[in-house]
Parts: structure tokens; sequence; C-alpha cells
């Protein structure tokens, strides 16, 4: 039996091929079917079955798609219900695949569908348990995704999620492999671990939520505290996991197409339109962009980003991008929701100069400098967009924190008059942010390049530990 785990950094996903005898299971799939389906292909396989260890919240799913160009059935647990056919499997069930089979375990507490699927191979052994967003690396899902007003709390979730990993999980052979679906970076946990796979025994021996004598209790209130609210896209994309949604190669036929300079002006200055930069940072700082477009990278954590800070699921967007990534980016942006791309501009930044259309830059200085700056009283704003975890653990003296997540919520507190100096930990947040601060009216903003990281080998003062301050 082959199984072959498949990441995704970006969104830090896992998804799951298994082949056995010809017969082929896709489990937790993302958007795009193609390579999927040129697997089954290059193994003379068939695919038989889609199956789903929950809804997803950070993604969107590819059974849909993948089902109707392939006739494998949509596996769900018990208790999910969708726009679309699927298969609800019961706890216990057994799906054979191939010279071997895939038994479902109903484990509910991150969702009340959640479910992990135990695989045997053609000799009988059961190597693996791919555990979705019940059993992480290093933590366990989130329970207070799914919560229902006036029916499910996070703590009856997280009640359920306790019994569930008692029951089901840490019953199974030490030796097991834990597969799970998410990694270090995904927002459907707290902490996780940026190892994608581990056996149940160690887990058991560092997994906070496995200690052998901790109590329901105990479990729930660890769990539940110092959750952080999920990103705002999260609920969009389960309504879209649970409808029939705009087929991803119509998505790509819309969002590849190339604008031409001047219509791409006249579309960029449209209220109901938004232009996001795509390209390296490099390029975005040394070329220019066109006036009044957001910048997020398709180099960093692209897909989540564009979730948190674009808050319109239906958002028209019109994108600056590399020609040859141009289907890579479209797919990025429709792996959480985001299927109204309308094209790219034809010809990129130099195009557009060409066309004698202007171009805006973002100001940038040294570590070195911002650090000079700073300690001769010339700098105004200074600030700080990390995470205010990161910010709280070190930062330098004297720098506010304005965390990228609420930049839309918090942005009364900015004052367009004044001069801003951005940092993140490597530099990619706070150009998305400078680009904000731009597009929304501030002139004067500058980025430190190299960001946290350059600033500590500098001189500058470092606070470690330090209680929440006033924003700005």
């Amino acid at each position: 039996m082959k199984v072959e785990q498949l990441f995704t950094g970006c969104l830090a996903e896992m998804a799951y091929y298994i082949e056995s005898n010809g017969e082929v299971a896709i489990v937790d799939p993302l958007r795009e079917t193609e390579p999927y389906i040129r697997m089954a292909e290059a193994d003379g396989a068939k695919i038989k079955y889609v199956f789903l260890t929950h809804f997803h919240a950070d993604f969107v799913s590819g059974q849909y798609d993948l089902a109707q160009k392939t006739g494998a059935k949509i596996v769900f647990g018990p208790n999910a219900t969708a726009e679309y056919d699927i298969y609800n499997g019961k706890d216990g069930e057994e799906f054979p695949l191939g010279g071997g089979k895939l038994t479902l375990l109903h484990t509910p507490g991150h969702t009340m569908e959640s479910s992990s699927y135990l695989i045997t191979d053609e000799e009988g052994k059961s190597p693996y348990v791919l555990t979705g967003d019940a059993l992480f690396i290093g933590d366990v899902g989130r329970p207070d995704l799914a919560v229902k007003q006036g029916t499910l709390t996070e703590k009856d979730l997280a009640g359920y999620l306790f019994d569930s990993l008692r029951n089901k999980i840490m019953t199974l052979p030490d030796d097991i492999i834990v597969y799970p679906n998410h990694g270090a970076g995904s927002a459907c946990g707290k902490n996780m671990s940026s190892e994608t796979f581990d056996t149940l025994g160690n887990q058991k021996k560092t997994n906070y939520a496995l200690r052998a004598d901790m109590t329901k209790e105990e479990f729930i209130d660890e769990v539940t505290t110092g959750l952080k609210p999920p990103p705002q896209y999260f609920p969009n994309n389960v309504r879209m996991n649970k409808s029939v949604n705009t087929s991803i190669d119509d998505v790509l036929h819309k969002g590849t197409t190339p604008i031409h300079p001047e219509t791409f002006k006249e579309m960029s200055e449209q209220k109901d339109i938004l232009v996001i930069d795509t390209r390296s940072k490099e390029a975005y700082a040394e070329e220019g962009t066109i006036p009044g477009a957001w910048y997020i990278g398709v180099d960093g954590s692209f897909a989540p980003w564009v979730g948190a800070l674009v808050t319109n699921i239906n958002q028209k967007i019109i994108f600056i991008g590399d020609e040859a990534r141009i289907n890579e980016i479209v797919t990025r942006f429709s792996r959480v929701g985001y299927d109204n791309t309308l094209g790219y501009l034809e010809g990129g930044i130099t195009n557009w100069r060409s066309h004698g259309f202007e171009v805006d830059k973002i100001g940038s200085i040294s570590a070195a400098k911002f650090t000079e700056m700073l300690a001769d009283g010339s700098m105004e704003k200074p600030v700080d967009v990390r995470k205010e975890t990161e910010y709280l653990s070190e930062h330098v003296k004297g720098v506010e924190n304005f965390p990228l997540d609420f930049i839309h919520s918090n942005f009364a507190e900015i004052d367009p008059s004044k001069e801003y100096f951005l940092h993140c930990a490597s530099g990619y947040r706070s150009l998305i942010a400078a680009s904000i601060f731009k597009a929304n009216g501030v002139e004067n903003v500058t980025d430190v390049r190299g960001g946290f990281t350059d600033l500590k080998e500098t001189k500058a003062p470092l606070t470690e530990y330090v209680c929440p301050t006033t924003l700005l």
C-alpha cells in the first residue's frame, strides 16, 4: 500500500494519497484537482473515495470537483450535511481499498462530524492513523470553530474532544504513526509542532493534551485558554465547503486573463476592485507598484494573509505577478475561497511604465539606520507589526505594537499626517502593512529591511516579557 503525505507549506496543510491494487483514496484534498488525478494516472489506478476528516475552515477543499471528474464517493463522518451528495460513514465502518481498507473513527470535538481514519494495509497491519484536526503533533484541534449559538459551547466541544482522544485515538498501539491535517503555522490549533508526523507513543509523552493523568476538567481548561479569535475568513470557508462552488477550472480560466495596462488602470481606479501585488519583496520594493495596490507576496504565507486581510470573500481582485506563475497565483487565491480574480497585469510593471503610467514606492531603511534614528530621536512613529505574542516575548524599546492581523479594525488609531517606520520579523508582513497604510492615505511610511531579525544584530535596546501597552 502506498501512503503519501502531501504537504502544502502556505497553508501548513497535509492531504493524503493512498493507493492499493489500483484503487485510490484521497483524504482532505486541496481545491485543485489535477495533481491527484495525475498521481492516480501515473499509478494506473482509479480514485475510488474522497475522504474528509471534517468541514475545513482554513481552506476550500476540492472534494466536489474531484468527485465530479472521477466518479469517486465523497465520505464524511456522522452529522455532516452538505448541498451535494455525500456518504455519511458510521463509527467503525470499514471502506475496502484494493487489498487494504480504511476504518472511520468518529472523533468529534474540533467539529461534531470530525473523524479520523485508520489505515490497514494488504498484510492486515495498521501502520497509520489520519487524525485530521482532532490530534496534531504537539497539540489538538481548537474547539471553538464549530460553536453553535444556543446549543454547543467551546467547552462542550472540548469535552467531546477529550473523550475522542482517550477512547478512540489513545487506545491505538504506541508505534502507530499519527498523520494530522495541519502543522505549525496553521490557525486551527494553538501551538503545533513543525514536525508533520510522529508515533502515538511519543505524542503521549510530549503532547500536553495527552497527559495520562489529565482530568477532563483540566483538559477543557487547557484547550480553551489562550484562544485568539480565528481569522475572519474561516466561517466563509466552512460555508463554501458545504456548498457547490464555482468549478476550479472556471475560476482559473477567468483569473488567468491578461489585462492590457490601459484597461488595468481603468479597473484599478474602480472602488469595488482591489489590486494586489504578488511579486517578490525585492521586485516590489525596487520596481515600485501601481498606486493604491496592496502587497501580499506569493512567496510568503500568501493564502492565509489574503484571507485575513481581504474582508469580502467576493471581492473583485486584479493582480500583478510573475507571468510564469499566474496559474499558481490564481490557484492560491482560490484555496481560501477568493474566486473573483478577474485577471492580471499583462507584461507586468515594465509594460505599465512603457505606457507612461506612474508607479508608487514604499520607502525603506536598513536595521542599522532604524536603530540610529531611534537613538537620536529623529523617528516619529516606530511600529512593530508582528503578532502581540511575538512583540511581548521580545521587542525594541520605544517601538509600539500594531499587529498586521488587526490592521483594519485598529486603523482609526493611525494618524495619516505622521511618518511611520514599520518592521516585522523579516520584512514580509511589514511590506504588507506599509502598502495598506499607503493605500489608506498614509503618505509617509517606511519599511525596515530585514525586520526584527536584523535589528537584533544592531545595538537596538531590547525589552523582554512586558505587559501589553496601548497601541500607537
